[in-house]
């Protein structure tokens, strides 16, 4: 009786224990298959710059290694490089995931390099009140002026690249081209009745509605989205991403590249204070850090260094301004050449650019008075010190005799008579004697 029960007891506890198990494999299966689908979402609101460049690509790498269903970059741009915005396009066109380009929210704007962003996403939808266009090819990332030739070169080539991406995506290629060569732009609604963007959206939870069921083309194979009751899990910028995007701001580099060098003038003209020179170094570095990714005029970089040059010559040689003059209008042609581009979004603009080229003009011009003021200033020590002042003679004076000067006594002639006690002034001071006259009461 007792082995039976004993079985008994076993036989149910392993069936419970089966239960258990089962319960448990079918409990983690359930979620699973209706887990809602995440997707990650970036923001940029910048000109495209290379670590901008690096960042969506690193976001769009990141989505697919999280198992994430796809990425949305939420964009307002005015434009940017032409090489960060191919990085950016091959990011999007080999993407192992969905990329969704919103040009968001109601004011922004797709201009220039991000149209080719836009045109490149697996959904290109913009919100009401926004605009994309302007995409003729400036600068370039070279530093400079084109020629005719080389202009109509780069403009082919642009239309090309952006044509094949227009037809890969099915999109309007005509209009693509237009807007690279004769720079045109349009709202969002008529993007949408061009076949420029596939859906235009209040917001994106409407967007996540409108695309739901949408068959897309990935570098994989075809896939169809799925984004009802979707997560949207926004994804925030590193400080590292963020202090690479704020340096390769073309306003900051210039004001950086200023306070650099005039670091290092007040390093060079007072050796030993350290501070300054620390400061200005570092400054420097960061801007060619900055310029390097910038389309750069390596004149107006010379020109700003001839300035400052002129600045430090006008100490050192006589030539009443002219050195200064010289050095304030190098300093403003250098400044308006240093970002040789038409596109104002890698560019200096004129707001700080102004103040900047008054406050260091107007920084270097006093530096230069005060050190002028002090070069022209009498001599207070030595013997040309000595003229002028003041002593009282301790004996009778003619073509001898002894004075009191500043607590020393001298011998000293005098062309008039001076009695003693009577007070005397220095007129002239030579090897061993000063020459001296009386001081009438």
């Amino acid at each position: 009786m007792n082995r039976y029960m004993s079985r008994r007891l076993t036989c149910t506890v392993v069936m419970t224990v089966a239960l258990l198990i089962g319960a448990a494999m079918s409990g983690q299966n359930l979620p699973a298959a209706d887990k809602a689908p995440v997707f990650d979402v970036i923001t940029v609101s910048a000109a495209i710059t290379p670590p901008i460049a690096e960042y969506i690509v690193r976001s769009i790498n990141d989505a697919a290694k999280n198992g994430a269903e796809g990425l949305i970059l939420r964009l307002d741009t005015p434009g940017g490089l032409d090489l960060a915005m191919r990085d950016i396009a091959k990011g999007i066109l080999n993407a192992p995931l969905p990329v969704i380009v919103y040009v968001a929210p109601s004011g922004a704007r797709a201009a220039s390099a991000g149209v080719i962003i836009t045109i490149s996403a697996h959904i290109a939808a913009m919100a009401p009140g926004t605009n994309i266009g302007a995409a003729h090819p400036v600068g370039l990332g070279i530093g400079g002026g084109l020629d005719k030739t080389m202009s109509q070169k780069v403009e082919n080539d642009a239309v090309a690249y952006v044509r094949g991406i227009a037809n890969k995506r099915d999109r309007n290629a005509d209009w693509v081209e237009q807007a690279v060569r004769k720079s045109v732009s349009i709202t969002a609604e008529e993007a949408l009745r061009l076949k420029v963007i596939d859906f235009v959206a209040t917001d994106l939870n409407r967007l996540m509605e409108q695309i739901d069921g949408r068959e897309i083309a990935l570098a994989t194979g075809k896939k169809i989205l799925r984004t009802k009751d979707a997560v949207l899990n926004d994804k925030i910028m590193g400080t590292r991403q963020k202090v690479l995007s704020a340096l390769s701001d073309p306003n900051i580099a210039y004001i950086l590249l200023l306070i650099g060098l005039a670091g290092l003038y007040f390093e060079f003209a007072n050796p030993g204070v350290v501070l300054p020179g620390v400061i200005g170094g570092i400054s420097l570095i960061l801007a060619f850090f900055a310029m390097q990714t910038l389309s750069v005029s390596y004149a107006g970089v010379a020109m700003i260094l001839f300035a400052i040059i002129l600045f430090i010559a006008e100490l050192k040689v006589v030539s009443h301004g002219i050195l200064a003059v010289g050095g304030v209008i190098s300093l403003i042609i250098g400044s308006l050449m240093l970002f040789q581009t038409p596109d104002p979004a890698i560019r200096v603009s004129w707001s700080v650019m102004i103040p900047a080229v008054s406050i260091t003009s107007l920084f270097f011009l006093a530096v230069i008075g005060i050190a002028l003021k002090a070069q022209l200033r009498p001599r207070q020590g030595g013997k040309e010190g000595m003229v002028s002042e003041e002593g009282q003679a301790i004996t009778d004076v003619f073509k001898d005799g002894k004075v009191l000067i500043h607590g020393e006594y001298w011998d000293a002639e005098s062309d008039l008579p001076v009695s003693e006690g009577a007070k005397i002034r220095v007129i002239r001071v030579g090897r061993m004697k000063v020459k001296v006259e009386p001081i009438e009461s």
